[in-house]
Formats: C-alpha cells, structure tokens, sequence
C-alpha cells in the first residue's frame, strides 16, 4: 500500500491549529505536530483513527528544539510532504508602552519560526520535487489595527517571506502561501478578547457571524492538494468579508 503523505504542523494541539491538523489527518496524511505544549493526547486521538501520527513538546523560536523535532520526523516518517505554519503568539500593547523584550519576542515565535522549519524540510522537498508550505498569518496586516504593532509587523513579515519563497522554488514543484484568517473564536481568543468584540467585529463582515477554526480547514485542504498545484505565493483572506480586496 502507498505511503500517506505527511504534514508537518506547527501549534497543532489547540485551537486553529487543533482543527487544521485533525482536518489534514481526514485527508488522509501522516501527522508531525510541534508544539509548546505537549500533544500526547492529540496524537492518542489520531492513533484511535488509525492515523500515522507524532507529536514533540517544542519552543519553536528556538533552533536546537526545532532541530531535535525535525530529526526525530524525519527519523520516524523519512520526509515531509507538507508544512503547515501555524502557531503564533498576538499580545496587546499600546506602541510607546512595548519593550525591545516584548517586541522581540513576537518576532522571534511569528517570524522566526519560519526560518527554522523552511531550514529543516524544504531541502528534502527540493530533492523530491514536490512540497506544500502554507504559512499562517492575519487579516490584521491587511487592516492595520492599533495596539499590536509587533503582531501585525510579524504578520506582514510572514507574507512577505511566503511570496518570495515561492518565486524561489516554483520550478521544484513546490508551492508557497499563506493564508489569513480573521479574529477566530477559540477557546485562547475567548479568553483574551474584550467582551462584545467579537459581535461588533462580525457586524463588520459580509457575512455575520464569528470566525471558527472549522473555516479555515477547507482553504488548507485545497491548498495542499494536487488542484491548487499552479497556485504559489498567494494571501487567501478568510475572514467572512471583513477584509475586501
């Protein structure tokens, strides 16, 4: 029997990335999550559905844990097809309030992290000559809201980075895009958000209603798939029209 293919999530175990990984396991991938916390009981699950799956604790800013989960990866599966980008902090201050530390540190989870893991797998895409990453970011670079500068800088820095890459490798048979969603409600962002917001946000939209983690599965599903082959360094806004271009 053919091999699956196998995806490579980053912050997998919760929310957003939660639903994108369990989405990608239906597709019928292999699944690598890394993630600060620990996905032991995302990958039980998975296990239960007869999944091919592996989950690693990982900081991923940092190189050595990055490192350590790419060849414990490839150690298990020997390749990876697809990279999903995923996790991501979005802390609230106002500019003349933020520190270096603070600034430093969104860039160094949001943006760095791509470095890291595009380092550790796209070589091996090279030498397959085929690969799906799709990078993470947010409607907020599109609408520039206040009191996250760093946030929206970082998420800026994530399309800029996805649209270059792909002019780099189109002709390896890999695609490169980022998708960005809206103020999604999950069970961090419930937690995090003024009361009301997310009702005066979808007030907002052309289509009413709060953003779940279940909008965003099918635009990953379609951009990891042979039908979205001759799409590279595109920004798909998924956001129910809050952001129309």
């Amino acid at each position: 029997m053919k091999e699956p293919r196998v995806a490579v999530v980053t912050g997998g175990v919760a929310g957003i990335g939660r639903a994108l990984t369990e989405r990608l396991a239906s597709d019928g991938f292999a699944i690598a999550v890394a993630d600060k916390s620990d996905p032991s009981s995302l990958v039980e699950a998975l296990h239960s559905q007869g999944v091919k799956a592996f989950g690693q604790i990982c900081d991923v800013s940092s190189p050595d844990d990055v490192r350590a989960f790419a060849e414990a990866t490839l150690g298990r599966f020997g390749h990876v097809d697809v990279l999903v980008m995923n996790a991501g902090i979005y802390p609230v201050s106002a500019f003349v309030d933020m520190t270096w530390a603070e600034w430093d540190r969104v860039f160094s989870i949001n943006v760095d992290q791509l470095f890291h893991f595009t380092k550790a797998f796209l070589p091996g895409m090279l030498d397959r000559k085929w690969g799906r990453i799709v990078c993470i970011s947010s409607t907020t670079f599109h609408a520039g809201v206040p009191m996250q500068s760093h946030y929206v800088a970082s998420k800026g820095a994530v399309i800029g980075f996805a649209r270059a890459l792909a002019a780099e490798v189109g002709e390896s048979g890999i695609t490169v895009n980022t998708i960005a969603p809206g103020l999604v409600r999950t069970e961090n962002t419930a937690a995090g958000t003024q009361s009301g917001l997310f009702d005066a946000l979808a007030a907002q939209q052309a289509i009413k209603r709060t953003e779940e983690p279940a909008d965003l599965v099918g635009p990953l599903s379609f951009l990891v798939s042979e039908d979205a082959a001759f799409i590279t360094g595109q920004t798909l806004i998924v956001d129910g029209g809050w952001v129309r271009t």
